[in-house]
């Protein structure tokens, strides 16, 4: 178990990738913070009971690589969410936030996630509550601009001017509605349209106060746009989806554009797949997050299908990280682009 403290680096909400449920596991963060060093990073939700009361270790310990890596909490008691937050502080997390956003039934049954939209003054108890028990770490919510048939051009500022008076760090703002009838998880992700100039001019309301923005976010074009009006930007499908974009995100922080070290990039995964296989897991659960990662480069479709089959098998040893390496290289070579300059 892993109780690191403090991040090497400081922690900036400039860039996060979004915490995504049976995505953003340890194994899949330690991949990501290989492609950047600067991204805020961000846990699955996990549960306030299930932290309290469940297997500490594996649902909180991280590598000390990770850093800066917020905690995403789910509850709806501000009792419990203020306990869940000392155990996620004393585990060395950067961050804690509050999940207000997620749209699937299992959360609904919950009484936490998007349904709390409705609710703000028990959601403003609940970040009062965290920020009591968070000490020095700061204490963030993610939600939606409004469920159903709300009106978010007046819940979401209602709701942030809320969560502020409540001591919340900043807020979060995935540009959809989340419609809890009617729509699936999947759909909630892409149908409801997006509202960009909401979120834009909630910060504009707030500007001693971090807003970030979410949702539908494609290309380092878009990130660069929203940073010109917005705190943060967080992305969620496109860096799990196709991962080398990450590659492009500490310029956002000032640092130089470089080419990627590809090859100590697949050396470092292979060092951490060791590891977990000594400790009793299995290569495909490292490998899974990693599929995607030479999309749009020769050879990918060779990496893609080394991954999804040789490295699934029970046996399976780090080497076959370095085998579907060498198809890409050898049909790209030095070519190879970077993601990131632009």
């Amino acid at each position: 178990m892993e109780k690191e403290r403090k991040s090497q680096i400081s922690v900036s909400r400039r860039f996060a990738i979004a915490p995504m449920i049976d995505w953003t596991d340890r194994h899949c963060r330690y991949f990501h913070r290989q492609l950047t060093r600067r991204a805020l990073l961000y846990t699955e939700m996990v549960v306030a009971d299930a932290i309290i009361h469940g297997d500490r270790d594996r649902l909180l310990a991280f590598d000390v690589a990770e850093h800066p890596v917020a905690l995403q909490i789910g509850g709806s008691d501000p009792e419990k969410l203020a306990e869940a937050t000392r155990i996620g502080v004393d585990f060395g997390y950067d961050e804690i936030n509050l999940n207000v956003g997620c749209p699937s039934d299992r959360v609904q049954s919950g009484a936490f996630g998007a349904c709390l939209m409705r609710f703000p003054a028990l959601v403003q108890r609940c970040v009062t509550a965290m920020k009591s028990a968070a000490r020095n770490v700061p204490v963030t919510v993610k939600c939606r601009i409004g469920v159903d048939e709300q009106q978010p051009e007046t819940v979401l500022p209602d709701f942030a001017g809320q969560m502020r008076e409540g001591g919340a760090d900043g807020l979060w703002v995935h540009a959809r509605k989340a419609w809890l009838q009617g729509l699936s998880p999947k759909e909630n992700r892409t149908i409801p349209p997006l509202d960009y100039p909401l979120v834009h001019a909630l910060k504009a309301d707030h500007p001693d106060w971090f807003v970030g923005i979410n949702g539908g976010i494609e290309d380092m074009g878009a990130v660069r746009d929203h940073l010109t009006v917005m705190d943060g930007v967080m992305v969620g499908r496109k860096a799990y989806g196709e991962p080398g974009f990450l590659t492009g995100v500490d310029v956002l922080f000032g640092e130089p554009p470089s080419a990627p070290d590809w090859p100590a990039i697949i050396d470092a995964m292979m060092g951490y797949a060791a590891r977990h296989i000594e400790t009793g897991g299995r290569l495909s659960a490292v490998t899974r997050h990693m599929v995607g990662l030479f999309t749009g480069m020769p050879g990918a479709r060779r990496w893609r299908q080394i991954l999804s089959t040789e490295a699934t098998r029970p046996d399976a040893t780090p080497e076959i990280i370095a085998q579907a390496f060498e198809a890409v290289d050898r049909h790209a070579g030095e070519t190879m682009p970077a993601f990131a300059v632009a």
